[in-house]
């Protein structure tokens, strides 16, 4: 059997990585699969927010050394961004200051701190726009060595702060500031600026953007690796619980615009009213694939996306090898052939 896997001609896929804080470690798990399985190979990548913090880590890792670089790459990340990591000391107290980490959830403490947040900005908090995870990705991340890797093509996305638009940048033109843009949460940093233009996190329009990758790889099969739930049972009550679901809400909400435009320029070209094709004037149909945080780990809540013990870390990175592990048992087949992922029923309205 493994002498047969290696002589297999790996299947070519893109991959879309979605945001979600410390949840970004249940991809790490994914791809850590994927890469160590070997049947796969990455056409292109897009991903926002902790989503393009793992789309850079893995493409540079790929550039360095292939698969192995990789898996190392996204490894020491992960370890060095937990609380039992090496950050140093002033960037440690920062990250759990602004991200008001979770052993006080339901205290005296944490209903403190959120009330310090509602009447304060990062600009009154933050002056000195610390941000904990800036020096951890130039340390991991050649940028110069990214942007000439040709083989791949990665994307990630920012919000433009003065016009609501999405900003794709490209893989020649990402930076360790663009990864910061993507990842800025805007109660937490400071609008990271780029010639003049300030960025808030890319989650806000494209959670991750789809489209990028359409016309820029060969193949038409992209994997989407969700990381907040699209449902959850019960009726938040607390204000938090409630905040934490508008935030899944808002988050998911460009996510389901693309997968409903697929969806439907995917049923006219079936239907052949558009012509299939890479050309101007031509239409891909586009298998959507997902391995979901939620389907693996259904008790995790979204306040934990600020957790970042190491042990926590790695249940998400062992629940993300594992749900992998099972997509690619059941799904590899049909990889290039058709979507596993129903998107009619994914985007279908609710009527009252």
């Amino acid at each position: 059997m493994a002498v047969a896997r290696a002589k297999q001609q790996p299947k070519r896929i893109n991959l879309a990585l979605q945001g979600g804080g410390a949840h970004g470690a249940f991809t790490w798990g994914v791809l850590d699969e994927i890469l160590r399985d070997g049947r796969l190979a990455v056409d292109g990548i897009t991903g926002a927010s902790a989503g393009a913090v793992n789309a850079v880590l893995l493409a540079d890792g790929l550039a360095e050394g292939g698969p192995k670089a990789a898996r190392e790459r996204l490894s020491r990340f992960w370890k060095a961004a937990s609380r039992d990591g090496n950050m140093p000391a002033i960037q440690r107290q920062a990250l759990d200051r602004l991200f008001s980490v979770m052993p006080y959830e339901g205290s005296f403490m944490e209903s403190w701190v959120n009330s310090v947040q509602r009447y304060f900005s990062p600009y009154d908090l933050n002056p000195f726009d610390i941000n904990p995870l800036e020096d951890l990705i130039r340390q991991f991340v050649d940028f110069e060595r990214l942007a000439a890797y040709e083989p791949l093509q990665v994307f990630i996305t920012a919000t433009n702060v003065h016009t609501g638009k999405l900003t794709v940048f490209r893989r020649d033109r990402i930076t360790c500031r663009a990864v910061m843009a993507s990842a800025c949460l805007p109660m937490l940093f400071k609008a990271v600026e780029i010639d003049g233009t300030p960025y808030w996190d890319g989650g806000y329009m494209g959670n991750p953007a789809l489209f990028p990758l359409y016309r820029a790889t060969e193949t038409e099969d992209v994997l989407l690796v969700q990381i907040n739930p699209i449902r959850r049972e019960g009726t938040p009550t607390s204000s938090r619980e409630i905040m934490n679901r508008v935030n899944e809400i808002t988050f998911n909400s460009s996510l389901q615009g693309e997968l409903r435009a697929a969806a439907f320029v995917g049923r006219l070209v079936n239907e052949g009213k558009l012509p299939r094709g890479r050309g101007p004037g031509q239409y891909r149909h586009v298998n959507v694939h997902r391995i979901a945080l939620s389907d693996a780990l259904a008790d995790v809540s979204a306040g934990s996306k600020v957790v970042t013990d190491y042990d926590f870390l790695l249940k998400l990175h062992e629940a993300g090898k594992k749900s992998a592990k099972a997509f690619l048992k059941k799904h590899f087949d049909d990889i290039g052939q058709r979507s596993t992922l129903d998107l009619e029923a994914e985007i279908a309205a609710e009527w009252a």
